[in-house]
């Protein structure tokens, strides 16, 4: 796995998803590698020849970037993340989606979060602080076999 840390220019934006004002994407990439993953088009914007889920790029300046962009920011619903998962396996070093939900805690914009990571329960204790919140799981099976042909690097991974 490539792990690289970036900075990045942006990172609350606005987003066309029905029902979401804004969103968030603390890393590019994802270690979670799923077969039938719809974001894996984003390997085009990167640079990166590694297949999808073999990188992950850190942008290890979300938090304070979003504290700076929220004084501006329009009230609207925030997701967590529309093109990765924000509680992939380099989240429990990076800590970037606990960060910035700690800065949306500030403004108490509503949250949409997504993931398929059982990490996110990490984070219960901010989530019962948020007026609004809503947390989905994407899960696929407890077949072994199906996961190997689905997703292989959740094997390699292990236990969340």
């Amino acid at each position: 796995m490539k792990v690289q840390e970036i900075l990045a220019k942006t990172i609350l934006t606005k987003t066309a998803i029905s029902g979401l004002d804004h969103c968030i994407n603390p890393y590019v990439g994802c270690g979670h590698g799923c077969r039938y993953c719809y974001a894996s088009f984003m390997k085009r914007f990167t640079g990166h020849r590694e297949p999808w889920g073999e990188f992950i790029d850190v942008k290890v300046n979300a938090p304070q970037l979003l504290v700076k962009q929220l004084k501006r920011a329009k009230r609207g619903v925030v997701t967590l993340s529309t093109v990765t998962d924000p509680y992939q396996p380099v989240e429990k070093k990076y800590r970037l989606t606990r960060d910035c939900l700690r800065a949306l805690l500030d403004c108490q914009f509503p949250i949409n979060i997504l993931t398929r990571s059982s990490l996110c329960l990490r984070d219960l204790d901010l989530f019962k602080q948020f007026d609004d919140i809503e947390v989905g799981f994407s899960i696929t099976t407890d077949d072994e076999a199906t996961m190997r042909m689905f997703e292989p690097l959740s094997l390699r991974l292990g236990p969340e």
